[in-house]
């Protein structure tokens, strides 16, 4: 590791900490607005909340993944594409 690197990283904890924050709160809230407009039950309210944040906080680590270096984990089957051979069905 160069003593660049090392000089980054703290910055980098920084930004992905701002990051997160601003995304868990922003996301929060336009879940509790939608909630307020859409549901009825207060426990559909909290739950649109909940998964506001849960996106907020998504966003956030897969954004910060890339900032060190780190891909998000790939999301695809395992299905080959090459076509069967007519027999073989």
């Amino acid at each position: 590791m160069a003593d660049g690197s090392k000089a980054e990283i703290p910055a980098k904890w920084d930004g992905c900490l701002d990051l997160g924050l601003r995304r868990f709160v922003y996301s929060s809230l336009a879940g509790a607005v939608s909630g307020f407009l859409i549901f009825r039950s207060p426990a559909t309210r909290w739950a649109s909340i909940a998964f506001g944040a849960g996106v907020g906080i998504g966003s956030a680590y897969s954004e910060c993944s890339l900032k060190f270096d780190k891909s998000p984990p790939k999301l695809t089957s395992n299905v080959s594409s090459t076509p069967l051979p007519e027999g073989d069905e």
